[in-house]
């Protein structure tokens, strides 16, 4: 070991294996630039990681999402167990109404088969008239004319003379009730073109019937008018009803260049003597009487 003097002789050192002390410099003196000295480890900052974890801590929560599990607090799961019981009566009702639905539709539209042979009856009262499937949306030529059905009757009147009311229009009665109604009666809507249409199609050119249905649709007709005459406010008892149907072709736009006679077209159907028979129920009880 050798010792050595500072260069102001302030003070003796030893030479050995570790650096000499750091001297302090005075005043107005400088001090030659050099690498700084090494930090101890204790010194250093700690790196990012982890946090460590003591036995007494509880571990980070973690959400549903997180551990793979479903949120049971949502949809029929949240309620308790009647209600979804009820719930899922309810979703399996809804399901067969709809399987028996498309089943009857599909039935009817479909054509002849053994299962409407035997079950057609069934197959019709679900449908109609509520459900009921045509074709006419795509008819090659769709009707191109209002058609209008009209009634008159003779009756005998409170003097015992006998009377005959005007032409009284039926459709111009029903297009009135549907129009402007958001929610319009399926009756006034299809009963009378309904029993029209089966009276053109039950008859030929000269009004003679085809058999049975001919003489339905006749007596069905006969319904239909004693109904609407109900409300008419006649004096006494109706003798006979006449129907005839009033067709108006459709005028061609501004912008056509083609004619169209626009003239009603009559159909007169003869007169029918009416009978007990022909009173709906609940109409016409002062006439029945008078009719007997």
């Amino acid at each position: 070991m050798r010792s050595y003097e500072h260069e102001d002789g302030t003070g003796v050192g030893s030479l050995g294996s570790g650096p000499p002390p750091p001297r302090t410099p005075e005043s107005g003196e400088s001090v030659p630039a050099g690498p700084a000295p090494a930090e101890s480890a204790s010194a250093r900052p700690a790196t990012a990681g982890p946090a460590p974890v003591s036995p007494g801590s509880a571990e980070p929560s973690r959400t549903g999402a997180e551990a793979g599990e479903s949120d049971p607090t949502v949809g029929i799961a949240a309620l308790s167990l009647p209600y979804q019981v009820v719930a899922a009566i309810g979703l399996a009702l809804v399901g067969v109404f709809a399987c028996v639905h498309l089943a009857m539709v599909f039935l009817h539209v479909a054509p002849a088969n053994t299962v409407t042979r035997s079950h057609g009856d069934a197959v019709r009262w679900w449908v109609f008239p509520e459900f009921e499937q045509n074709w006419r949306l795509f008819a090659p030529n769709p009707l191109q004319q209002n058609v209008a059905v009209e009634v008159r009757a003779e009756y005998l009147g409170a003097d015992g003379q006998r009377r005959t009311t005007g032409w009284i229009d039926m459709t111009a009665q029903d297009a009135e009730a549907i129009r402007g109604n958001l929610f319009p009666s399926h009756v006034h809507q299809n009963q009378l073109r309904r029993g029209w249409d089966f009276y053109l199609g039950s008859h030929d050119a000269d009004n003679r019937p085809s058999g049975v249905r001919g003489r339905l649709a006749e007596q069905y007709l006969r319904r239909i008018a004693m109904q609407r005459l109900d409300g008419e406010g006649l004096d006494g008892p109706v003798q006979r009803v006449q129907l005839r149907s009033s067709s108006r072709s459709v005028k061609a736009p501004e912008w056509s260049a083609e004619k169209t006679d626009t003239r009603p077209v009559h159909r007169v159907l003869e007169w029918w003597t009416i009978t007990p028979a022909d009173l709906p129920e609940g109409v016409g009880n002062g006439r029945t009487e008078a009719l007997r």
